[in-house]
């Protein structure tokens, strides 16, 4: 610490001595970068420096940031605190030691320093801004800075340190980037704990309307948190006629040019105020004062300008009524905006300008804080001053020629039994079937059934190798394809078919297979006239060899069918196409005793059967 305390003095530039400074103290693993525990160990050994500096500052009565400063021949040198800092700073940019450090020092300092000496600290972080906003050190050290500086933000009195909370309030919008979403009421939460108090009840002498005065500043209630108007058509009621009799007011005790001549807009302090006082004795000279109607109706245009604006939930915008009301009164409080002097034109055309932006504001903040800083994009050039030639792949890109270029190293990879391989149908159900143990307590959130891709493969899977598993799905879901063996056994009842099911679905198997046999040789069956022919004498053929029984009326029995046919003595009196269509009506009902299954055991005929 003592060579500290000599480095603190040194009136050079701190890159003299300062990473020798550090060598000497730690002696360091590294030459020029400390590691994490040399770091720690440094860290404690600046903040127990800076705090005896304090102390010693505090006991001398000097302010604490000119503790130390001495001119000598003319040179003024800085105080042992700033030096300390400086120090610190050269090395955390130069990457000697972590970024963090400075930041940390930065923030005990505050908390062990007055207000007024908070000023002078703050000064010294202000003149640093352009180093600690480095994206080296900004990264590290950006959360430490916002703590820092809502812990001042909260120390200092909000209507006494005004100008104060300004300048860490412009600190912290130049510091962090403009997208900084922990700047941004992204939810658009208002500041309900701003309360603006006001009498209850009249005093005993007073010279105005203490209802005008009630219903006045009642109006704060809405100014403050406006959501509740959309939501309550009472409340919006309840404002609207209260806003009805202030504008009536300002409208018939308008001001005359004289009395805005008395403000001069130039001057701050005359037009600035942090709250206004709220005392009824007060009430005739407010009303009175132009500056003060101007805050009043800014007020009713930021609000009616919440109500429209873009990008809000259906419920929450405002009916159709409301709007022709809001409507309404905006151009009213615009009229009067522009009536207050002085300069109401122009004060009210800046005022429109300035809520068209915030617009822009309210949609970005809608679409999520984008960021709105971009990399510049910077233009590589070779060596000779000409363009780069693009890289050519062997196979048309970078990824496809690296794969290329594994397979020539690795020849086995490629021919590897299992590299692609199917799995089981039992081993991919399985941890579906280890979901479903109700015992197991599976979250519905980490499910098998849950997962869409795991699903999807399972039924491609079950489609080859486990029909009846797959006819399941229809009626049980993912859960009655996976199969009866792996389920737990007090929910395997539920997916596991009954012995009547298995006989439908055997019967309907075969019958769906007799089907297809039919199908099939009806498309072999040729179509042309002269197939047709040869196929009824092979018919006839087998129908005498078969010796059918006939009756006096030329009808064949067979098949427990009646079918009549054509006497040999009429064949002369019909053409070939007649008989054609005869013998296609046979085959047809001949086929459809075969797929209804109605053709009796005793009454088939046996077309084997040689004559």
């Amino acid at each position: 610490m003592d060579l500290f305390r000599k480095a603190v003095l040194n009136p050079g530039p701190p890159q003299d001595f300062a990473l020798q400074t550090v060598q000497q103290v730690i002696k360091p693993q590294k030459q020029v970068k400390l590691v994490q525990d040399e770091n720690q160990l440094l860290e404690n050994i600046l903040r127990t420096l800076l705090q005896e500096l304090v102390s010693a500052a505090v006991q001398s009565g000097e302010e604490i940031m000119q503790y130390g400063q001495s001119i000598a021949d003319g040179d003024s040198h800085r105080g042992q605190i700033p030096r300390l800092l400086d120090i610190v700073l050269y090395l955390c940019e130069k990457e000697h030691v972590e970024g963090g450090m400075i930041f940390q020092l930065l923030e005990d300092l505050t908390e062990m320093s007055t207000m007024r000496n908070c000023k002078d600290v703050f000064g010294y972080i202000e003149s640093k801004q352009d180093i600690l906003g480095k994206p080296e050190l900004f990264a590290r050290g950006k959360l430490v800075m916002l703590r820092t500086c809502n812990q001042l933000l909260r120390r200092l009195s909000k209507a006494n340190d005004v100008v104060f909370c300004g300048r860490i309030i412009m600190f912290l919008a130049h510091f962090f980037p403009l997208s900084e979403r922990s700047a941004v009421n992204i939810k658009g939460v208002f500041n309900t704990s701003n309360e603006t108090k006001h009498e209850k009840e009249a005093p005993d002498c007073t010279s105005i309307d203490f209802n005008f005065y009630k219903t006045f500043w009642s109006l704060q209630e809405f100014f403050s948190n406006p959501a509740p108007l959309t939501g309550a058509l009472t409340k919006w009621h309840k404002f609207s006629s209260n806003l009805t009799v202030v504008l009536d007011t300002f409208e018939a005790q308008p001001l005359s040019d004289e009395e805005g001549s008395s403000i001069n807009l130039e001057d701050e302090a005359s037009n600035f105020s942090i709250k206004y006082l709220t005392s009824s004795n007060l009430m005739g000279l407010e009303l009175k004062d132009p500056s003060f109607r101007r805050h009043v109706l800014v007020q009713c245009l930021i609000l009616f300008d919440y109500l429209k604006a873009p990008g809000k939930n259906d419920k929450d915008l405002p009916s159709d009524t409301m709007k022709e009301e809001i409507r309404t009164c905006e151009e009213w409080v615009k009229k009067l905006l522009e009536m207050t002097p002085p300069r109401g034109k122009e004060f009210l055309h800046s005022i429109e300008h300035i809520l068209e932006r915030e617009k822009n504001w309210v949609w970005w903040k809608r679409d999520g804080c984008p960021p709105f800083e971009k990399q510049p994009i910077e233009k590589k050039l070779a060596q000779d001053g000409g363009r780069k030639r693009r890289p050519r792949w062997r196979l048309g890109n970078k990824e496809l020629s690296q794969l290329w270029k594994w397979a020539d190293q690795n020849p086995n990879a490629l021919t590897d039994p299992q590299r692609v391989r199917t799995p089981a149908i039992m081993d991919y159900w399985k941890p579906l079937a280890e979901d479903m143990d109700e015992s197991a307590g599976i979250e519905d959130e980490y499910h098998h059934k849950n997962n869409r891709v795991y699903c999807w493969k399972g039924l491609r899977f079950s489609a080859r190798q486990d029909l009846e598993g797959f006819s399941r799905f229809t009626e049980h879901g993912i859960e009655g394809v996976v199969p009866v063996e792996l389920l737990p056994a007090e929910v395997r009842s539920k997916y596991q078919a009954k012995p009547a099911d298995r006989v439908k679905r055997t019967k309907k198997e075969e019958t769906k297979g007799s089907v297809q046999q039919v199908e099939e040789s009806q498309i072999a069956t040729p179509a042309s006239e002269g197939d047709v022919e040869g196929s009824r004498i092979d018919m006839e053929t087998a129908a005498t060899a078969a010796a059918p029984m006939e009756d006096g009326d030329g009808v064949i029995v067979a098949s427990g069918s009646v079918t009549p046919i054509a006497d040999e003595n009429d064949q002369g009196g019909h053409n070939s196409d007649t008989d054609v269509g005869l013998e296609a009506g046979q085959i047809e009902e001949a086929e459809a005793g075969m797929i209804d299954g109605e053709v009796e055991d005793d009454a088939q005929v046996d077309l084997d059967v040689a004559p």
